[in-house]
């Protein structure tokens, strides 16, 4: 059988990782800011503490080869929930099974009227957003409703339960552009302590998602770590890359996205582990464009505006605005049911200004059907 990032995953040694993280100098981030392409050995450095005075070449140098890559455009993306029905219990999330709030399951009248709400907004780009819950809202509710929600938009991604590469084959036919699939933290015992029943507790089958999807052709691939879940938010980082830089070398057809979701509250949630700064989000981010300076950096409404502002014209290069975390947010506001409490609230043209204001180009739709699959 072929390999996957769970081989790679075994040969990675996390205390060993940590310390090695930690002991980098300031000599060693000079070397990895000077570096054309970095080194593994170089990324640890700019994860290092060491990194921390260094804030400011690094995001110089994170916002010249942003600007390089990407011109001044930066895209909107926005998540449409259509379920908080869940079969898991996680620690940290809102829609857990073990939570008493109201569960709801968008029907076809009700997704028709958050399409519509997301359309006067001005959105193009959707990622479709569900608790894990296999019966309810597995691939019978996806094939019934993707087709019809894709004809609506630019570009469709979900957010949904690892499902079988089969499975993503069919979603590929049905318009699906794109899956992001967070492994929440890469140490297997802390993964183990805050996923307590469902599908979720199996680790491996969630960090071989990304395989499967690179396998079944999905066009784009979202990954990332929940930061302050584990205690070495550096280590879980470097994880990320890790896995970055194995699905680049073995779906290299695939295009990739990072985001850096910090922990934020929510019903029954837990405090974070390790607790990550502003001015350590932004290393991270920063440290990422370094590494892989083509990949699509995310940075969501989880963050304050005042921090995005001042972020986005470094690094980031996909944006969501104006984000409801719970199912039917759009047409009819219910912060009862949401995920968690998003930051930044701001309307998508008062965040859109702020970006033109810093002298950048929101865009809104950056291709259309008649430039990739057309749809039957």
């Amino acid at each position: 059988m072929a390999q996957t990032f769970t081989d790679r995953w075994r040969e990675l040694d996390w205390d060993d990782i940590t310390l090695r993280i930690n002991s980098k100098t300031a000599a060693d981030v000079e070397r990895a800011l000077a570096a054309q392409k970095l080194t593994r050995d170089d990324f640890m450095a700019l994860l290092s503490p060491a990194t921390s005075q260094f804030l400011e070449p690094l995001a110089q140098k994170a916002q010249y080869l942003t600007r390089q890559r990407f011109g001044n455009t930066v895209s909107f993306y926005v998540p449409l929930y259509l379920s908080n029905l869940c079969a898991n219990d996680c620690t940290y999330c809102g829609f857990s099974m073990s939570n008493k709030l109201k569960r709801k399951t968008l029907n076809a009248p009700e997704i028709e009227r958050e399409c519509e709400a997301i359309r006067k907004l001005g959105f193009e780009h959707l990622l479709l957003v569900t608790g894990e819950h296999q019966t309810k809202v597995g691939m019978d509710y996806f094939r019934q409703h993707l087709p019809t929600i894709r004809r609506q938009f630019s570009s469709l991604q979900m957010e949904v339960q690892p499902l079988e590469e089969h499975e993503y084959v069919e979603l590929k036919t049905l318009g699906l552009d794109g899956v992001m699939v967070y492994q929440e933290t890469y140490h297997q015992a802390v993964y183990a302590q805050h996923h307590l029943r469902g599908n979720k507790q199996d680790f491996f089958w969630r960090l071989e998602t990304p395989d499967r999807l690179g396998r079944a052709g999905i066009d784009k691939i979202g990954l990332g770590a929940l930061i302050g879940l584990s205690d070495s938010w550096r280590t879980d980082c470097f994880m990320v890359a890790e896995h970055l830089l194995w699905l680049q070398q073995n779906y290299w057809q695939s295009r990739f996205s990072i985001s850096f979701p910090r922990l934020r509250p929510c019903a029954g949630g837990v405090e974070p582990a390790s607790v990550m700064t502003e001015s350590q989000l932004v290393q991270v981010i920063c440290a990422f464009r370094l590494l892989a300076p083509d990949v699509e950096l995310s940075l969501s409404t989880r963050e304050s505006p005042w921090f995005r502002d001042n972020m986005i014209p470094l690094a980031i290069n996909n944006v969501s605005a104006f984000s409801k975390t719970q199912p039917g947010g759009y047409a009819d506001n219910h912060p009862e049911l949401e995920q968690f409490a998003p930051h930044d609230g701001r309307t998508p043209v008062e965040v859109a200004e702020a970006l033109t204001r810093s002298g950048l180009q929101p865009v809104w739709k950056d291709w259309d059907r008649f430039l990739g699959r057309t749809l039957q």
